[in-house]
């Protein structure tokens, strides 16, 4: 496998000035089951809530260290950007977890495990100063990279996904998962051209791709699966990969084959975030979203 540098065909006009925005999203109102009738579908985007506040906290802190590397003064201003962000949506879906301990259902254990992954096994290693720090410092960038195309993927599907609208889902949690998403889109670019700027390798690319993918699947399915075993309103309900598919197939989880295109988008020499999703969209859904502007309830 060859590695040579890569040429991204980079969209210009979809970079953006990127800000930390203030939020609020009230619970009080908002059911267990936010989107009704499907628990299941409900609790596959709850795992959110139990990835994301670890995730983003490594993120910001794996960030911090790699800004003594960045010699390009507009990278590092999307790159400070980009940490403020990500801050501010680990507080936010934190802030889900006591509605959630409210309504019976306590994540402690399951959040428990996904601290470990992102604090002991990818976190900080005890290593010599020089190449082997900064072998594991590009490897976590690069690891960021690949899971930011899938939150990027995530964030466009949620800003049209418009069947979740149409089944009544929860207002304040549409827009909760909506700014998010919206923001995903607008700083998808950031993760991505920070590992060329400072690394680039085709072969880091990739294997660190793997390493992301299967540790998403397999945290996400643990997570579903703890949703469903422990929902104080469900008895021997059980999480199944039909369910899934047929989800997908219905609209209110993004579907089986547009995840399985992904992975060729993401691995094509040529590819770069900025082909795909619209900053646009995102900014008029970040103008015009309550919990971003304000208010708590639409």
């Amino acid at each position: 496998m060859s590695n040579r540098p890569l040429a991204p065909a980079r969209v210009a006009s979809e970079h953006t000035e990127l800000k930390a925005r203030n939020v609020s999203f009230g619970w009080e109102d908002t059911p267990l089951h936010w989107l009704p009738g499907d628990p299941f579908a409900t609790h596959t985007i709850n795992v959110l809530h139990l990835l994301l506040p670890a995730g983003e906290r490594w993120f910001v802190h794996v960030f911090k260290q790699v800004l003594p590397h960045i010699r390009d003064e507009r990278l590092r201003a999307d790159v400070i950007g980009f940490i403020g962000q990500e801050a501010v949506h680990a507080a936010a879906h934190d802030d889900v977890l006591p509605h959630l301990r409210r309504q019976g259902l306590d994540p402690t254990p399951y959040t428990a495990q996904v601290d470990w992954v992102f604090e002991k096994l990818l976190g900080d290693r005890t290593l010599p100063p020089g190449r082997a720090r900064h072998w594991w410092l590009m490897e976590r960038v690069a690891m960021i990279a690949a899971i930011e195309h899938y939150t990027a993927f995530l964030g466009d599907w949620i800003l049209n996904a418009d069947e979740l609208d149409r089944r009544g889902a929860d207002p304040v949690m549409l827009d909760l998962l909506r700014w998010h998403g919206a923001e995903e889109v607008e700083h998808r670019s950031v993760a991505f051209d920070l590992f060329l700027h400072v690394d680039g390798g085709y072969r880091r690319r990739v294997r660190t791709w793997a390493t992301a993918f299967a540790s998403l699947v397999w945290l996400w399915q643990r997570g579903v699966r703890f949703f469903m075993d422990n929902d104080p309103e469900l008895v021997g309900a059980k999480a199944s990969v039909g369910q899934f598919f047929r989800a997908g197939q219905q609209g209110v989880l993004p579907s089986t084959g547009a995840m399985l295109k992904s992975i060729p988008t993401y691995l094509s020499r040529t590819y770069h975030p900025s082909q795909e999703g619209s900053t646009a969209q995102a900014a008029a859904y970040l103008a015009s979203s309550p919990g971003a502007n304000g208010g708590a309830r639409p």
